[in-house]
């Protein structure tokens, strides 16, 4: 026994053709079981004795047995034209336009349960699109026909039209996606798409970046079956069950899957183990999304089975392109009359601030329209009221936050960025990166702790003051708090930019642990004379004996060794403060 593919019921494996071809009505297991058990009709007994079969009751051949009556394969294999037949194939009665044979079989390529987008888009009971773990496909304004290719534009929904401009405008084909090199006409991923080889992979990019679009674009290109799960919302037992429906897939047609993953670092290390066997099989195609490095929040064993792609962040002139290419398919679409506030000025703004992520900058220029578009006062009849609506105020009320993840990258990036300001001597940037971090919330006493470290790593031993100040003002800040706590920040940051630097005792503190990686160094016995002698046994012994106590001699001057005996003479403090490498940039600037 074999479970369809479509209905999910049991039918033998021998009748697993003939039950699909019936529209998944017969050869069912259950129901041959009781038309086995109970007398038809025709069998009907009298006194026990059954009536001689009737002339429409003949002995039919094994060959005719497993054929479709023809009554009923004419109505199934009009049934499927109808399914497999583009919108444009359709008449207003229902039936198939002349040149469409009503004939025709389903061929071995698209299997059970295929449909006219290669996506696995079913139309549900609404008219809408919908994928194959129920979630509406409601950026797919466009049909699907049998050659894979996109057709006219469909009219929205209801639904569709609801959905928000940022997933309303997501690219139909990888031609339309803006900013990404690896789905470019040249790009690496490309190739292994048009060649139908795409692998398993790990995509990695900002928000907005394209990730989940990608995916989609791969799944309609390739025509395998798509499935759509987010991780925060699905579970393991869900996986495994999509695993099985993937593989009597692929056993029935040899149609593969694709099983997008949107946040796959949400799961935990155990639960991202459910993904190997099926990756490992080549049971389904993994396209795996993730803000977050995977180096650190993706299982190192299911890297080893993805390709990682790394998303780039979007640049100003491409999320302008994309908001140039939303205002017109909203004026086309919609009828939409776009406010002179709206202008190429406003949209270069709107492109900046969005810092690389499209659906921020689609989600802002959506609110944008709708302030420019409602009603003003004096249509209401109320003799107006309220300040004129400006470019200046839409800006103010849009763009109020920074864009700024105090958990992922950006919290890192941020303070390396702020770090390196200071040791490099450029007081502008250590204050723009320190109000940056300021400004987005991030905790100052981290900023505070981070200059503590800078006070001994990179100005140590050229300005011992700076310490002293710099655990000064982690205990101001701790004790005051924000936002008086910005001023103490600033004064140390900009202390410590201003600083001499000297990385001596820091260097030195490197050249010791280095020396304890050489094979037995790390084991050397410590010297007799400076071994502490707490017993009368260890006096015995000789601990401490020629040991000399420099502060009774004159200037404090002694003569013995320290170091064991097998590292005399080594030199782990350097003599210089910095180090001897030289800029060339800086060569050439002082020569001009």
């Amino acid at each position: 026994m074999v479970l369809c593919p479509i209905c999910n019921r049991g039918v033998k494996a021998s009748e697993i053709n003939s039950h699909l071809d019936s529209g998944c009505k017969t050869f069912l297991i259950d129901e041959t079981a009781k038309e086995s058990a109970s007398p038809s009709p025709n069998e009907s007994h009298n006194n026990g004795q059954s009536q001689p079969p009737s002339s429409t009751q003949k002995k039919r051949s094994a060959s005719d047995f497993f054929q479709t009556p023809a009554a009923k394969r004419q109505i199934t294999s009009t049934a499927h034209a109808t399914r497999t037949s583009t919108p444009s194939q359709v008449n207003g009665n229902g039936g198939i336009k002349a040149g469409i044979k009503a004939g025709i079989k389903r061929s071995y390529e698209e299997g059970p349960g295929y449909t006219t987008s290669p996506t696995g888009v079913t139309p549900g009971a609404n008219g809408e699109e919908t994928y194959k773990n129920g979630t509406a496909a409601a950026s797919e304004p466009a049909t699907v026909a049998n050659n894979g290719s996109i057709g006219p534009l469909a009219k929205r929904t209801k639904t569709s039209r609801a959905a928000p401009l940022a997933e309303r405008m997501r690219p139909l084909s990888l031609d339309d996606v803006f900013g990404q090199d690896l789905v470019g006409p040249n790009g690496v991923l490309r190739s292994l798409i048009e060649s139908d080889r795409v692998p398993s992979m790990i995509l990695w990019g900002g928000s907005g970046t394209g990730k989940t679009t990608i995916a989609r674009c791969i799944a309609r290109r390739v025509g395998s079956r798509f499935i759509e799960l987010n991780a925060t919302s699905s579970g393991v037992a869900e996986c495994k069950k999509f695993f099985a429906e993937a593989a009597n897939e692929l056993a029935l047609t040899g149609r593969k899957t694709i099983i997008f993953c949107d946040e796959i670092h949400r799961f935990s290390k155990a639960q991202q183990d459910v993904f190997l066997k099926p990756v490992e099989a080549g049971t389904i195609t993994l396209i795996g999304a993730t803000t977050e490095n995977p180096s650190f929040r993706v299982q190192a064993a299911l890297l080893s089975r993805c390709r990682t792609f790394t998303l780039q962040s979007l640049t100003q002139e491409d999320i302008q392109r994309i908001l140039v290419r939303a205002l017109q398919q909203e004026i086309e679409d919609e009828g939409l009359e776009l406010s002179p506030l709206i202008d190429e000025e406003f949209l270069r703004y709107l492109s900046a601030f969005a810092d690389g992520d499209a659906r921020t900058a689609l989600n802002l220029l959506e609110l944008a329209l709708s302030l420019t578009n409602r009603r003003p006062p004096e249509a209401d009849g109320g003799g107006g009221g309220g300040e004129p609506l400006t470019k200046e105020s839409i800006k103010a009320a849009l763009t109020k936050t920074l864009v700024y993840d105090r958990a992922g990258d950006q919290h890192y990036d941020t303070i390396s960025a702020f770090h390196k300001s200071v040791r490099g001597s450029d007081p502008d940037a250590a204050l723009y990166y320190l109000a940056r971090m300021l400004q987005s919330g991030e905790d100052p006493l981290f900023i505070a702790r981070r200059m503590v470290v800078i006070a001994s790593e990179d100005v140590g031993l050229a300005d011992n003051s700076l310490l002293p100040l710099a655990t000064a003002t982690y205990t101001a800040t701790q004790q005051i708090g924000m936002p008086e706590a910005r001023i103490p920040l600033a004064h140390c940051a900009v202390a410590l930019c201003l600083a001499p630097k000297s990385t001596r005792a820091y260097r030195g503190l490197n050249n010791a642990l280095s020396a304890l990686q050489e094979p037995g160094v790390a084991a050397l016995p410590v010297p007799v004379h400076l071994r502490n002698a707490p017993t009368r046994l260890m006096r015995e012994m000789g601990y401490g004996k020629e040991y000399k106590y420099p502060p009774n001699y004159r200037d404090g001057r002694v003569k013995q060794d320290y170091l064991p005996e097998a590292l005399v003479g080594r030199r782990f403090l350097e003599e210089r403060d910095l180090g001897t490498e030289v800029d060339p940039d800086v060569e050439m600037g002082e020569g001009n």
